[in-house]
């Protein structure tokens, strides 16, 4: 449920131009498509609307849009993207990643060899939901993960991304209603 602040921000938001609301919302996903497939469905009438119009656009994409929302992401325990990202989604990320990267040294080089094996064989970064997820958590995930062929990896890539852009969005809101 929505508080009054955060409905008048998200009628703001419908108001904006098409593209003043995607750029508004690309930090909360990094996929040009999204922005502008979820701007399009305006106006949202609540943050579950939000959610929704996001998945089903989400789902709806190719695998280049989809790639292109994976580089906007730094590698597990790193800072840095290999696309471009906002200064927003950089501070989301590093936000998400703290127990990670809390982990400890011996964790943090594991999660780096992880993540150079799994670029090995699947071609992209390894995405995965890491909020409040210790680094041996993740390191499991990598290593159960390893085991998917591609196809059903990318499947489960594009499940995270989903579930990293819902908790994305519902911060943007809450900070744009501030």
């Amino acid at each position: 449920m929505l508080g009054r602040m955060e409905s008048d921000a998200l009628a703001r938001w419908n108001a904006w131009t098409p593209e003043a609301a995607a750029a508004a919302i690309l930090p909360c996903c990094g996929s040009r498509a999204w922005a502008n497939g979820v701007a399009a469905r305006r106006p949202l009438g609540s943050l579950d609307d939000l959610v929704r119009a996001s998945g089903e656009v989400w789902r709806g994409l190719d695998g280049e849009d989809w790639d292109e929302a994976f580089a906007s992401h730094p590698r597990i325990g790193e800072r840095h993207a290999a696309g471009e990202v906002s200064a927003r989604a950089s501070a989301w990320s590093a936000r998400e990643q703290g127990a990670a990267v809390q982990s400890g040294g011996s964790v943090v080089a594991e999660l780096g060899e992880a993540n150079r094996r799994y670029e090995e064989r699947f071609g992209r970064i390894f995405l995965i939901c890491a909020s409040g997820r210790s680094g041996g958590e993740i390191l499991q995930q990598i290593e159960l993960r390893m085991g998917n062929d591609p196809e059903t990896e990318l499947a489960v890539a594009v499940e995270e991304q989903r579930k990293i852009t819902e908790l994305r969005l519902q911060r943007w809101l809450q900070e744009a209603a501030l």
